[in-house]
């Protein structure tokens, strides 16, 4: 099937499958990035703290210039780093300029956990007793209410958030004049979270799901459940886990150097009811199981993390 796109709250559509960079070995993202436009993709996704979108930004601009497809047809993403929060413009500033871009089409919050700027390390600052060294006169709501600001520079089409809650939106939601058009989680059969997916969905938030396929070597390959749905359409595992996420609604943005993956990756079907309904008894028969999960000391809320 073709790649849908899907509408956000600000009018503008957003392809349901890009490709995430998150991770990708460091001299492999430029021919990634130019790879997948070349195949196909027409969303690529980015974040400062991944010290990579000098390469994306490369592999952009090898593709504009090669003709392959142009700048307003790419939705382009990237994320405002913790220890940025009370610098958000300036932070943007530094992605655009790696990405070789006046704009991006999305600008999120990647997590909502302020850090101190001036401690021990520029993106990860420690205390003295090793625990992360936050920012605890700023909230991530301050933050948000910067990126609204954004909007009027013409440097940012939307803005949304990463690693939401429902709790967490529900702190920021009464406070701001622009709600958030994607919330970015980590999102599969293991997880996935149909709580914060409702909520969002009730708030015209869209879902853009991170780690679709799990972790590396994700045991998500050989449940029964998926390795079934598999053989019934006859396509790989990771077809069906992304496929799953399309077909509830979201983008998903699998992270691959490999042409051949990066071409596969691409290849979503149609799931039907009973297939939605195998790949949803996975976590409730085995139960939740999150990959991601940053030691920020913060309890961001998310119910698969709350004691009973």
């Amino acid at each position: 099937m073709a790649i849908p796109s899907i509408k956000l709250n600000t009018g503008a559509s957003i392809p349901a499958v890009g490709l995430g960079t998150w991770q990708s070995p460091p001299g492999a993202v430029s021919a990634a990035a130019f790879h997948a436009l070349k195949s196909g993709y027409r969303h690529i996704d980015a974040a400062y703290c991944y010290q990579n979108e000098d390469e994306v930004g490369q592999g952009l601009a090898d593709a504009f210039n090669a003709g392959i497809c142009k700048r307003e047809d790419v939705f382009i993403t990237t994320k405002l780093w913790c220890t940025f929060h009370r610098r958000v413009e300036e932070n943007l500033d530094l992605s655009l300029k790696s990405l070789q871009l006046d704009y991006v089409d999305l600008y999120l919050v990647h997590w909502p956990c302020p850090m101190n700027a001036n401690g021990s390390h520029p993106l990860f600052p420690k205390l003295a007793d090793g625990s992360r060294d936050l920012d605890n006169e700023w909230s991530h709501v301050d933050t948000y209410k910067s990126t609204e600001k954004l909007l009027r520079t013409g440097k940012v089409k939307a803005i949304g958030v990463c690693n939401y809650s429902v709790k967490f939106l529900e702190e920021l939601l009464p406070h701001v004049d622009v709600v958030p058009a994607v919330n970015q989680v980590e999102n599969h059969p293991y997880l996935p979270q149909e709580d914060l997916l409702e909520y969002m969905q009730s708030k015209g938030i869209v879902l853009t799901a991170f780690s679709p396929l799990g972790s590396t070597g994700s045991p998500l390959f050989d449940e029964k459940g998926v390795q079934e749905v598999a053989k019934k359409h006859n396509v790989s595992p990771g077809t069906v886990l992304l496929s799953y996420g399309v077909a509830r609604g979201n983008a998903v943005i699998p992270k691959s150097v490999t042409p051949s993956r990066i071409e596969e990756n691409l290849r979503i079907i149609s799931l039907d009811a009973s297939d939605m309904e195998v790949l949803g008894k996975i976590s409730r028969e085995k139960g939740t199981k999150r990959y991601v999960n940053p030691p920020f000391g913060v309890d961001f809320g998310f119910a698969d993390q709350q004691k009973a």
